[in-house]
């Protein structure tokens, strides 16, 4: 019988992209080792654009080099998926947990990362839900609102999903997001007649709905970790 689970919840706010890969990386080799139990990392990203391991840069419908010019930047990864965009009023979640000790497959952490979004879509009356074949991520209609792109290494998560709180827009027109063309990206501000509170209530909110849909028993919250303290080698 499984005994009960413990989430350790990093409230991080702002986070270069970069750093809180190589600290991803950490953590992930971390866990493996049982040193850390599962990890949630909650943070927003400067303007990044990032290219899963299929390399698709065709979707990248901007010159790199004028990347700079609009304030953004852009990241290759080991994740699963396309190109995506991350940036400020996006709520980013990163699991670093073991799928082995709750008792799941990759198609089942996928579905409950997008059960984890539509849920919170719900709470502000607005319906949600996953993408029909090939079609990654979470809808509304025909809007994106939610992307997911994971990576799992021995059973070990990383990398995660991003939820439109109330991003730029813009930033989405110089890509084809997830490589689905003819489709829009919308935000749970745009969808919803609900006055929104601040956004950290709904940060809050995101991870609340994973936790449960995870079946995590214990959730320890920490505010504001310090990165480079403990793990100094991804300064």
């Amino acid at each position: 019988m499984r005994g009960p689970l413990k989430l350790e919840v990093w409230k991080m706010g702002f986070v270069n992209y970069l750093d809180a890969l190589k600290l991803q990386e950490k953590l992930v080799s971390d866990r493996k080792l049982c040193r850390i139990p599962d990890t949630l990392l909650s943070l927003q990203h400067p303007p990044t654009y990032t290219l899963g391991k299929r390399r698709t840069d065709h979707n990248l419908l901007i010159p790199a080099s004028e990347l700079k010019n609009i304030g953004a930047e852009l990241h290759y990864t080991q994740r699963g998926g396309d190109i995506t965009f991350h940036g400020p009023h996006q709520a980013i979640l990163y699991p670093i947990i073991s799928l082995r000790e709750i008792g799941l497959g990759a198609r089942n952490y996928v579905e409950k990362l997008e059960s984890t979004m539509i849920e919170l879509s719900s709470l502000y009356g607005v319906k949600a839900c996953a993408g029909q074949k090939g079609e990654t991520g979470v809808w509304v209609g025909e809007r994106k609102i939610g992307a997911i792109g994971v990576r799992i290494s021995h059973g070990i998560t990383s990398h995660g999903l991003a939820f439109n709180i109330d991003p730029d827009l813009k930033y989405f027109k110089h890509i084809v997001p997830c490589g689905i063309t003819d489709k829009e990206v919308t935000s749970l501000r745009r969808e919803t007649s609900t006055v929104l509170p601040s956004e950290e209530v709904i940060h809050e909110q995101l991870i609340s709905c994973f936790a449960r849909l995870f079946g995590y028993n214990t959730v320890v919250w920490k505010e504001n970790p310090s990165i480079l303290s403990d793990h100094e080698e991804i300064a």
